[in-house]
């Protein structure tokens, strides 16, 4: 494990504890998942850039082309 120092606004870091005490988690539970959640959201995104731009539009012009055309399931006409 390593420990952390940050700085931040105490009206966040109060709201923080209190958010960590009606869950029932410490703070360093609470903010470790946090970070955990936005590293994943951070390289989710630059893994899905990296395959758009492997990406053929030719291919996926044809994969569409290929798809019947038939009206939306109930409940996906929007």
């Amino acid at each position: 494990m390593s420990t952390l120092t940050i700085q931040m606004p105490e009206s966040l870091a109060r709201q923080l504890r209190e958010y960590a005490a009606s869950e029932g988690v410490t703070m360093d539970q609470l903010l470790s998942s946090a970070a955990g959640e936005k590293l994943s959201a951070l390289l989710s995104v630059e893994h899905l850039r990296q395959r758009a731009a492997r990406g053929v539009r030719e291919d996926y012009a044809a994969f569409l082309a290929a798809s019947p055309d038939v009206p939306p399931m109930h409940g996906d006409e929007r």
